[in-house]
């Protein structure tokens, strides 16, 4: 065995190769015996009993009794203990910080949450670390680490939040700073980006190559998996498409343009409308859900538009045109098949999802066009803390 510079690897090196090698395999493919393991891994006998003995005494693994065979003595099966190890996992990209403590299996065992209330730069770093601290409390098995995901631009090797404007972070080397204070292994990277690891982990897409992730909420950005990798660019931006000018002359983006998709599309700007719609018509279901435009949010809009609300129903559909249309320029360029729309507005359903079909077909080349799903993630707001989870654990423990 050599590693990637071409030298020979040392016995470590090649132990910690073959535990990794084997604990997937258990993982993924197990129950399964010392002989399916010796198979699959094609690692000799002896190799796979003393690892599979030493993620025993690891408390990683576990037997869990024979298995079915025709003839002979039944092999025993070992198995993954879903429970060993938990991972603390964040979402910074809303208002509310949400995080969880979560399994090997991606199963949720303890939620948490802090309003955000506008704070940022320090304040905001300290709710981060108060939220961490309810989360360590909870938690009942050993650590792995600490996985977040956040809006904007993350250097996701160097652990540096490059850029958050809406946190007003810049620069701030936030997996070092965690990582210090906790003595534990810290990853970051963009919610978006994540997003699109939380469903070749967990969700709908474990055995899809290529995809497009989309999230919608207060911004918009996709995360791209090619050929089963995130794809992050050069500078850990690409997927930024919510700051993409799709209307010439539109309306002011927080970044500074006009017309950005994210002053058309995101939660924000139908919510702006939704405000509008209020204050011009008596008639709309909005005022049975709020008292005034104020209180509206994307579960009023939302609330309204199940309530069957045409008008509210008009203004996520024109949200969803102006996203397709930005969508097949991407899916044309990327030839991807699978794209996955998640977020808050991806609560509506239909009225969001079927223009976004429409524009991807009409505006690309109808042998592509025909290939392609758009379908909402069945993951909902847990879909970040999840990637953050499948971060950690593929890097960790090579187990996604």
């Amino acid at each position: 065995m050599t590693d990637l510079t071409g030298h020979k690897a040392t016995h470590k090196q090649t132990k910690e190769h073959n535990t990794s090698l084997v604990l997937r395999v258990i993982y993924s493919e197990g129950p399964l015996s010392r002989a399916d393991i010796a198979r699959q891994t094609r690692l000799t006998r002896p190799t796979v009993s003393g690892l599979v003995g030493e993620l025993m005494d690891d408390g990683l693994i576990e037997e869990i009794g024979p298995g079915e065979i025709a003839v002979g003595k039944p092999p025993t099966l070992v198995s993954v203990i879903d429970d060993a190890r938990h991972v603390l996992a964040l979402d910074l990209a809303d208002s509310e910080f949400r995080g969880a403590v979560i399994n090997l299996r991606g199963a949720i065992r303890h939620r948490a949450g802090l309003p955000v209330n506008d704070r940022d730069g320090d304040a905001a770093l300290s709710l981060v670390y108060s939220l961490i601290e309810e989360l360590m409390a909870a938690a009942t098995s050993p650590l792995v680490g600490i996985g977040i995901g956040a809006p904007g631009l993350m250097d996701m090797q160097q652990g540096i939040v490059r850029s958050a404007v809406n946190l007003d972070w810049h620069d701030l080397p936030l997996a070092e700073l965690l990582g210090e204070r906790y003595q534990l292994p810290v990853y970051i990277a963009n919610d978006s980006q994540l997003a699109a690891l939380a469903e070749i982990a967990f969700g709908q897409a474990t055995d899809v190559t290529n995809l497009m992730v989309v999230k919608v909420g207060r911004g918009i950005g996709a995360g791209l998996i090619i050929n089963r990798q995130l794809y992050v660019g050069d500078h850990f931006g690409a997927g930024e498409i919510g700051h993409i000018v799709v209307q010439e002359g539109g309306n002011l983006c927080r970044c500074g343009n006009r017309g950005c998709l994210e002053t058309l599309s995101s939660s924000r700007a139908v919510n702006g409308k939704a405000r509008d719609l209020f204050a011009q018509s008596p008639d709309s279901l909005l005022h049975q859900f709020a008292a005034s435009p104020e209180q509206i949010n994307t579960n009023i809009v939302l609330s309204a538009y199940d309530a069957g609300d045409e008008a509210v129903r008009r203004i996520i559909t024109d949200a969803g045109k102006h996203l397709g249309a930005a969508l097949s320029y991407l899916v044309s360029i990327l030839d991807v098949e699978q794209v996955i729309i998640a977020g808050s507005l991806a609560r509506s359903g239909d009225a969001l999802l079927e223009p976004i079909r429409a524009q991807i077909a009409s505006g690309i080349l109808p042998e592509l066009a025909s290939n392609v799903r758009v379908d909402a993630s069945e993951l909902d707001q847990d879909i970040v803390i999840l990637g953050a989870a499948a971060l950690l654990l593929s890097n960790e423990l090579r187990l996604t």
